[in-house]
């Protein structure tokens, strides 16, 4: 494999590290578990779904069964009009037609990379004057045996990771369990992964006869366990078997840390944990993720040890970006099998995925397989994470809404057809100038 991410240069004019805030505050605030916007019943979890039907006059005794059929229609059938309800009266269609809708957030725009791999960058609706309709990105990565939504969990982020793009952007607020569920909706209608769809021409998907979407990762835009209560709701949504049906094990929340909310989100979704790690010294971590500095490594690997649920079946994956002669060398990943162990463990290598202005590179092929090996010979998987749509800007740590807008030079490229890659060279080239 070619190390070719060579062009993203430290920037001599951002930031010093020890200057930048561990997380900020949100400009916007809403409610937990509130929908945004326009009422749309997309998105609701069962109980949310029963209230608006109450709202909307649908007598009590009646509410628990209506709830059952209008579910299987939104999150099984896919249903974008009242009409096509037909086990519904025309009487309660007619009345929910009045007072709701079906709709989806916007997709703004689809990129599709050259493996296949798609990213929507989607439009929430508005929560108000002050708020023009918040922007988050999605990404759909298809494999022969499965399909992974990566979703966003807030507008921009909490946290200031030094290596990640997201990062950089501001935190406008918490996405509700809505529209975090909205995600895999609009998915669904993209690819075609409703009964009776058909994907779209050419798009690569699964190929086993089940479903093309199979497992969600909260690895996009966003902490995921600084929205707790939204994440664990909607999570709930994704998992009912009478609708989107994905297993618990099968969806994967990422945290950086946020050591109250790991046994919290264990005990109430059930889900598998991802832990952003990146280090294996305080010091190197309050640096890379600096909510090490109110977390440290020592309480976040106590967490993981209590973690519910916590099995050889059902374990951690720890994930560590490669950034060359910052933290991987033969050391670390020997102090890394020690950090673990005891913990059962899936260690995630990611290649250092380039953006303009980044302050890092990537490590080698040759120093990514040694790093590898000496973790695989101390007993644990170490798969080297195999970089998707670095081309639309949509591999890890590399999403960023298009709220804050590229320079017209780089959007014209990407118009153009040059890739990332040529983005970060003109962005490089721009800063030396």
């Amino acid at each position: 494999m070619p190390h070719a991410l060579d062009i993203a240069r430290r920037n001599p004019n951002a930031p010093a590290l020890d200057e930048v805030a561990i997380e900020k505050a949100a400009e916007l605030e809403l409610a937990p578990g509130a929908q945004a916007g326009q009422p749309s019943l997309v998105g609701l979890t069962r109980e949310e779904l029963k209230a608006r039907l109450l709202e909307a006059g649908v007598p009590e005794r009646e509410a628990k069964m209506r709830v059952a059929q209008i579910w299987h229609w939104i999150y099984f059938r896919g249903a974008r009009d009242f009409a096509a309800m037909t086990n519904v009266s025309k009487h309660l269609r007619a009345l929910l037609a009045e007072h709701y809708t079906l709709a989806r957030p916007e997709v703004v725009s689809e990129q599709v990379s050259k493996d296949g791999t798609r990213k929507w960058l989607v439009r929430m609706p508005s929560t108000g004057p002050y708020d023009k309709g918040a922007e988050i990105e999605c990404v759909y990565i298809p494999e022969s045996d499965r399909g992974t939504l990566c979703v966003s969990s807030q507008v921009g982020c909490t946290l200031t990771c030094s290596f990640c793009h997201t990062g950089t952007q501001k935190l406008v607020r918490n996405l509700t369990s809505a529209e975090i569920v909205a995600q895999l909706v609009v998915a669904r209608d993209r690819l075609g992964d409703w009964p009776d769809a058909s994907p779209p021409e050419g798009a690569f998907v699964p190929s086993d006869g089940g479903r093309f979407v199979t497992n969600i990762v909260f690895m996009g835009m966003g902490e995921p366990l600084y929205n707790t209560d939204n994440v664990v709701a909607a999570i709930g949504v994704l998992a009912d078997n009478e609708g989107l049906g994905l297993s618990r094990r099968r969806i994967t929340v990422s945290t950086s840390g946020v050591v109250p909310q790991i046994g919290r989100l264990g005990e109430e979704a059930h889900s598998a944990l991802a832990i952003s790690l990146h280090a294996v010294r305080d010091d190197l971590r309050n640096t890379l993720v600096p909510i090490n500095k109110k977390y440290p490594i020592a309480a976040l690997m106590q967490a993981c040890r209590d973690y519910p649920g916590l099995s050889n079946a059902r374990r951690i994956t720890f994930e560590y970006v490669m950034l060359d002669g910052v933290n991987d060398s033969d050391a670390d990943a020997r102090a890394l099998v020690k950090l673990l162990q005891g913990i059962p463990a899936k260690i995630n290598l990611i290649p250092f995925n380039p953006w303009p202005g980044s302050k890092y590179e990537c490590s080698s092929w040759e120093r990514i397989e040694r790093f590898s090996e000496i973790v695989y010979r101390a007993g644990y998987a170490s798969p080297v994470r195999t970089p998707r749509g670095r081309d639309i800007l949509a591999a890890c740590g590399q999403l960023k809404s298009e709220t804050e807008k590229l320079r017209a030079r780089a959007r014209m490229m990407l118009e153009s057809g040059i890739g990332a890659e040529g983005v970060y060279a003109a962005a490089a080239a721009e800063a030396g100038d």
